[in-house]
C-alpha cells in the first residue's frame, strides 16, 4: 500500500495542477485577452477576416483559401496522428500486452528506480487507458477544428457588397466566430497532446509524471502569456490622448 500511496497523491496533484493552470488561462483569456497569445490571435483573426471580406475585387480570395487549407492540413495531421496512436494502444490493450502475462504483472520496468508507484496489471491497464483517452479526445477536437475551418473557407469568400449595410457587421462577426471556433478546437486538441505527455510518463511512476506536470505548466506559462500587445495598446491610447490635448491647446491659443 505504501507504493500505491504515491499514485493516489502525486497523480491527482499533477492533474489538478494542469487543470488549474488551464482554468486560470481561460479566465485570463476572457478578462484580459490582449495579454494571452490565444486572445491576440483571435483579435488578429478578426482583422484578417474583415480585410479579406471587405476587398471588393476579391483579390484576397486565393490567399484566404490557401490559409484555410494550411489550417485544415495541420488539423488533419494531428487528427491522423491521434487516431493512429489510439489504435495502437487499443490493440496493445486488447492483445493482453498491458498486464495479463506473468512478466507484466510484476510491473513495468520493476528494476527502474523511478518506478515506485503502483506496479500491477490493473494499474498498468489504467495508465494505458488514460493515454488512450487523451488521444481520442485530441482526435475528436481536431475533427471539430477541420469542420469549422471547412465552413470558414467558403464563408470568408462571400463579398460584403452582396449584403445589406445593416448585416455586414453581423456577417464579419459570424465568419470570425466560425474561424475562432476552429482555432479554439485546434488549440484544445494540441492541449490534449500536452496532457498525454505526463500521462505517458506515468508508466514509469508517479514521480516523473508529477515532475513533468510542473515543468509543462512553467513552459506553457511562457508560451501562453503575452503582455506586449496590451502594452502597445496602452501606449497608443496615451499617445492619441496626448495628441488630442495638444490640438485642443493649439485651438484655444488660436
Amino acid at each position: 500500500m505504501g507504493k500505491e500511496a504515491l499514485d493516489y497523491v502525486l497523480v491527482p496533484l499533477g492533474l489538478a495542477l494542469m487543470v488549474g493552470y488551464h482554468g486560470w488561462l481561460l479566465l485570463r483569456i476572457r478578462r484580459r485577452p490582449a495579454t494571452t497569445v490565444i486572445g491576440v490571435n483571435a483579435i488578429n483573426r478578426r482583422i484578417w477576416v474583415r480585410h479579406v471580406m471587405e476587398e471588393a475585387t476579391g483579390k484576397h480570395a486565393v490567399l484566404a483559401v490557401q490559409t484555410m487549407r494550411n489550417n485544415i492540413m495541420a488539423s488533419t495531421l494531428l487528427a491522423s496522428t491521434a487516431i493512429t496512436l489510439s489504435s495502437l494502444i487499443a490493440v496493445l490493450m486488447s492483445s493482453g500486452g498491458c498486464g495479463s502475462s506473468s512478466s507484466s504483472s510484476a510491473g513495468l520496468l520493476p528494476d527502474a528506480p523511478l518506478v515506485v508507484g503502483a506496479t500491477g496489471a490493473a494499474a498498468l491497464t489504467a495508465k494505458f487507458f488514460a493515454i488512450l483517452v487523451c488521444f481520442l479526445v485530441a482526435f475528436l477536437l481536431n475533427v471539430q477544428s477541420i469542420r469549422y475551418y471547412s465552413h470558414t473557407s467558403t464563408l470568408v469568400n462571400v463579398p460584403l457588397l452582396r449584403r445589406q449595410c445593416s448585416r455586414r457587421v453581423a456577417a464579419v462577426d459570424y465568419v470570425t466566430g466560425t474561424l475562432n471556433r476552429g482555432s479554439y478546437f485546434w488549440s484544445l486538441g494540441v492541449r490534449a497532446f500536452y496532457f498525454s505527455c505526463p500521462v505517458f510518463l506515468w508508466l514509469f511512476g508517479p514521480i516523473p509524471m508529477f515532475a513533468t506536470c510542473v515543468v509543462m505548466v512553467c513552459a506553457l506559462y511562457f508560451l501562453d502569456v503575452c503582455d506586449d500587445w496590451e502594452l502597445e495598446e496602452e501606449d497608443d491610447g496615451e499617445r492619441s490622448g496626448h495628441g488630442k490635448k495638444k490640438n485642443d491647446a493649439g485651438q484655444q491659443q488660436v
